[in-house]
């Protein structure tokens, strides 16, 4: 239901400003635009599907051997008392345990592409055993939530654009993605915990919290001993090391197992095509609207009126030229990358504009392509609280990133 009102709204004021600026101003090409992007978006939108089609067919085939080999119980074991106390539906062997640790430490590596058909691998098995099948259950809205607030250790793709585009010092965003991405989950974290009266004050919580941290803090210290140069470098290769390493985890698991490893990734590999044709129509819908949005000129509109609303009471403005990155950051990730591609060559790579527009990128995830994606693929229509917390942890996130660019940048 929330997603209707959202679809109807940027159509609707596309319409509004679209008719203005064809009527008061004489703009002819306004409709055109928007006609034409309704065709580029929903053409992009099945490409991404036909695109992921592969990718998740092939991850689903390997996590469909991880589960008969025992991940589950594995990984149940290491980190069952703390899904236990975020999830308590689920129980303490749910088999979407295996496909969500995997979801998070594939997003927290940078590694995109295995994390979408992981999560929508989790997404499945969790509504399994959902009793009402048109509704979200406590537990997809915790997951989806955490998800769509983008936990990254290691944001190599944007520091990999930064390098193109000619930063003196293409991770110098590091630490700063990290510290507001984290803000931006540990709010999630805390506003679905509210929602669903999960005690976070619970001792099992806070030292899974507390190891957490202490993660990152050490992961920290460690880059920051690390030559500028090689970290871009150590954390492609140790991200990829570590993902070809669950893939032969996985196998040996099956073969101790005993199983027949082909004939279960082939079982596995059906469910996940299934899955990438059902998410077409929710992904093509959710794009083009977005399109039209952007199309319509309301975009730019939002960002001028913001910056002239600071300006109005004397607060600091220089940090409006990245917020098209954050406003289309909850739309779509590859129009938020774009977006932040052209605050480095508007205003320079290295200037604080261009750093904000990556760390902003980096603090959250695309929380309007999970949703639609990720409930799509399982039918569910009624998100309830889901979209609430998921941008409350977006707005963390931005808020982090701008007050950490003036800290460090400006």
């Amino acid at each position: 239901m929330v997603l209707n009102y959202i679809w109807l709204f940027f159509f609707l004021i596309a319409f509004v400003i679209g008719m203005v600026k064809m009527v008061f101003f004489g703009d002819f090409e306004v409709f055109p635009a928007m006609v034409n992007s309704t065709f580029e978006m929903a053409k992009t939108g099945f490409e991404i599907s036909l695109g992921l089609t592969g990718v998740l067919t092939l991850w689903s085939g390997i996590m469909k051997i991880g589960e008969k080999g025992g991940i589950v119980n594995i990984i149940s074991r290491l980190i069952g008392p703390f899904f236990n106390k975020l999830f308590p539906e689920l129980g303490k062997s749910h088999p979407a345990y295996g496909p969500i640790m995997m979801n998070f430490a594939a997003n927290m590596l940078g590694l995109d592409n295995a994390a979408t058909p992981m999560g929508l691998q989790a997404m499945s098995e969790m509504h399994k055993t959902n009793p009402n099948k048109d509704s979200a259950s406590n537990a997809q809205i915790m997951f989806l939530v955490l998800n769509a607030s983008g936990l990254t250790i290691i944001p190599i793709s944007i520091m990999v654009y930064r390098a193109q585009l000619g930063a003196a010092d293409p991770s110098d965003v590091f630490i700063p993605i990290l510290i507001a991405t984290f803000f931006s989950t540990l709010t999630g974290l805390i506003a679905v915990s509210v929602y669903q009266r999960i005690n976070l004050w619970d001792r099992t919580i806070i030292a899974y919290l507390s190891g957490m941290l202490l993660l990152v803090s050490g992961l920290i210290y460690w880059t920051n001993n690390l030559p500028q140069e090689k970290i871009a470098l150590y954390s492609k290769v140790v991200s990829n090391v570590i993902l070809f390493s669950i893939i032969i985890a996985f196998l040996l698991l099956g073969l101790r197992k005993r199983i027949n490893v082909y004939e279960t990734f082939i079982d596995g590999a059906k469910e996940g095509f299934t899955i990438a044709v059902k998410i077409i129509p929710y992904l093509v819908a959710i794009l083009v609207g977005i399109g039209v949005f952007r199309a319509s000129g309301a975009m730019e509109y939002l960002i001028s009126g913001i910056k002239w609303s600071f300006e109005t009471v004397g607060i600091n403005s220089d940090f409006v030229g990245a917020l098209p990155t954050a406003i289309m950051k909850p739309l779509s990730g590859s129009g938020a990358r774009g977006m932040m591609i052209d605050a480095m060559k508007t205003f320079g790579a290295d200037s604080f504009v261009g750093r904000l527009s990556c760390i902003v990128q980096g603090a959250a995830d695309t929380t309007f392509f999970i949703l639609a994606v990720y409930f799509g693929s399982v039918g569910i229509k009624k998100t309830r609280h889901a979209l609430a917390c998921a941008l409350l942890a977006d707005f963390a996130g931005l808020i982090a990133a701008i007050l950490i660019a003036y800290l460090f940048f400006h």
